[in-house]
């Protein structure tokens, strides 16, 4: 099991990611996959207010409304649920008023008494820092949340962040979500990690398959031909360097009869301060391989491996 951060919330060091549900994987599936990752030993679950208000007809808390759905029916003891606020469309921004406002619906569509851990999805320059800060740690002390986290911050804005809920007495973030993968390293290493480490937060990372790219399905810039929405944002990553890597994990995880996919996850959860990566499955055949990757440990040599194929230089831009 993992801490994050300062919390008490000791997790299995895999976050299933709800951004499918109720988008490629209907009430049904989704129900299949958060069986199949409960059973399997999964109790981190990743979710926002706003998924998935990009899909025609829908308004947002889908992804939501179906896990409170689940709840409601499984009633797991131990599962640790995360969810964030500004993206909504009718919740949108991080003012006092629209954080609680937010909360609360989200509360209502999950079924529970009290978030887990809630992120402000991404920073919001047009409200002072301070007046969210305050608002996150009232919803802390009112018992609506248990503890706060950040998504999409810059280093800067989190430190700043910090300060001023330590001036304030209130409570202090636990937990970045920062875009981070094999392919997508820099920013975060040179920047977030330095950060985390300096006052004791876990990252949770999304996109930690580079939308799918590291499954390494995807092996062509030519996106065309693919039916998955994935394949887009896939084949962007298609370089000579990125199948470097595709080549590395293939060859990597064969040693551990272990898949691409779950060879990338174990990479990036044995990262510093990586408490959890965030992984998505459309399909409940697709857990299996994720809940691998949790319990996967490459050697010493392999991780500078796949640090050496994956480091960026101007001669692999």
């Amino acid at each position: 099991m993992t801490r994050i951060g300062r919390s008490d919330l000791d997790i299995l060091p895999l976050s299933l990611g709800g951004n499918v549900f109720g988008w490629t994987a209907d009430r049904d599936a989704s129900f299949e996959i958060l069986d199949a990752f409960h059973a399997g030993g999964g109790d981190f679950i990743d979710t926002a207010d706003a998924y998935s208000a990009w899909v025609p007809g829908h308004s947002g808390g889908e992804s939501e409304t179906i896990l409170g759905e689940w709840l409601a029916a499984r009633r797991p003891s131990n599962v640790v649920v995360a969810t964030k606020v500004s993206q909504h469309p009718d919740f949108r921004g991080l003012s006092a008023k629209n954080v609680r406002a937010a909360a609360e619906a989200s509360l209502k569509r999950l079924g529970i008494d009290t978030i887990d851990l809630y992120y402000a999805h991404f920073d919001d320059a047009s409200v002072p820092l301070e007046e969210t800060v305050a608002a996150f740690g009232d919803l802390v002390r009112d018992g609506l949340v248990r503890y706060t986290a950040v998504s999409n911050y810059s280093a800067e804005r989190i430190r700043e962040c910090i300060g001023l809920a330590e001036a304030a007495g209130t409570a202090l973030p636990v937990a970045v979500q920062p875009h981070y993968n094999l392919v997508h390293r820099n920013e975060v290493e040179e920047s977030i990690i330095p950060v985390a480490e300096e006052f004791g937060l876990s990252l949770v990372p999304y996109s930690a398959l580079a939308s799918g790219f590291l499954t390494g399905k995807y092996r062509s810039t030519d996106p065309a031909g693919q039916s998955s929405p994935r394949a887009g944002g896939a084949a962007k990553y298609a370089t000579p360097q990125g199948l470097s890597i595709i080549d590395a994990l293939e060859s990597i995880g064969s040693a551990h009869g272990a898949s691409v996919s779950a060879t990338a996850l174990a990479w990036l959860r044995m990262q510093p301060t990586v408490a959890a990566p965030i992984a998505s499955a459309s399909k409940v055949d697709q857990v299996a391989d994720l809940l691998v990757s949790a319990r996967l440990d490459l050697t010493p040599d392999e991780l500078a491996e796949l640090d050496r194929v994956s480091t960026w230089t101007p001669a692999t831009a």
